[in-house]
């Protein structure tokens, strides 16, 4: 049976794009009809228990959608192209995306989904690898469940602030999404490990480690590429993210009584007080001095 649906103002019945074949829905629907010149709006979204037999074949679509599985596997099709589905998979589509979603009758899907449309749509998928018609997957598996989570109860609270608050988790997901996706199988596979690998190791020993080249030799590639990673994967340098590291352990060390700048800096891999001084108030917008005073 199709569920039922509340707006603010009076109760409607389920839209046409949703499948029977869904046993079980938590939902939330805001504005079905939303205006064309908003920068993003959500319209509806929720999760979907799917039946054994769940399947979906539709040439376009209302609305910009983010798909996300849960538990459970089967397959989608974007644009012609297949891609397996299990926990932690992604995918989106839109206008004009052609999509294809079926379900294993053995092992039924259980997926999270938001539609949405406005100006800035394609731009918010964008960043995150998930133009209309692709698919990715993020590490670990539940790493989106949280946010949508939130995003369905901010929903279903029906409060005048609903929409705005919507909005805003949607443009967080697509953020956690960015720092959280992982290549699909194929060509990026072996990149994306090799990013991961380097990542962890400068993050296991920051405190050690000092300039771009000692990183990228002992992760065992050159400069270049260790860049090129970063600038593919992250929205920064492996340098700048050897700095972050470092200044968040001298910000933690100088909340502690009886810490010296100095010390501090020797600890955090700085010869010179004076550079790790610059450094920390760069990043933080206060110097070591103004910062440990915040205690």
């Amino acid at each position: 049976m199709k569920s039922r649906l509340a707006s603010n103002k009076a109760k409607q019945t389920t839209p046409e794009f949703f499948s029977d074949d869904v046993a079980e829905a938590r939902r939330f629907y805001l504005d079905l009809n939303p205006p064309k010149n908003q920068p993003l709006v959500v319209v509806c979204g929720g999760l979907e228990h799917c039946t054994p037999d769940y399947a979906i074949h539709r040439d376009t679509f209302p609305f910009y959608s983010i798909e996300y599985v849960a538990r459970g596997s089967g397959e989608v099709k974007l644009k012609g192209r297949a891609y397996s589905l299990q926990p932690g998979c992604l995918f989106s589509y839109g206008p004009g995306t052609p999509h294809h979603i079926i379900g294993n009758s053995a092992d039924p899907l259980v997926k999270y989904f938001v539609d949405f449309a406005g100006t800035q749509a394609t731009n918010l998928l964008r960043p995150c690898g998930l133009s209309p018609g692709r698919a990715s997957e993020v590490f670990p598996a539940n790493a989106l469940q949280p946010l949508f989570d939130e995003l369905i109860q901010a929903g279903l609270q029906v409060r005048r602030e609903s929409a705005v608050l919507c909005a805003k988790l949607l443009e967080c997901l697509a953020l956690r999404i960015a720092g959280a996706r992982e290549p699909l199988e194929g060509a990026e596979t072996h990149a994306f490990a090799t990013y991961q690998q380097c990542r962890r190791h400068i993050e296991q020993h920051s405190l050690r480690l000092r300039t771009l080249e000692q990183i990228a030799g002992e992760c065992h590639v050159n400069n270049a590429y260790l860049c090129r990673l970063f600038r593919r994967y992250d929205n920064q340098s492996p340098y700048q993210y050897l700095l972050r590291l470092k200044m968040n352990y001298s910000a933690e060390r100088l909340q502690q009584p009886g810490a010296l700048v100095k010390q501090v800096a020797e600890e955090s891999g700085f010869a010179d007080p004076f550079h790790f001084s610059r450094v920390f108030t760069s990043v933080f917008g206060l110097s070591p001095t103004a910062f440990r005073g915040l205690r």
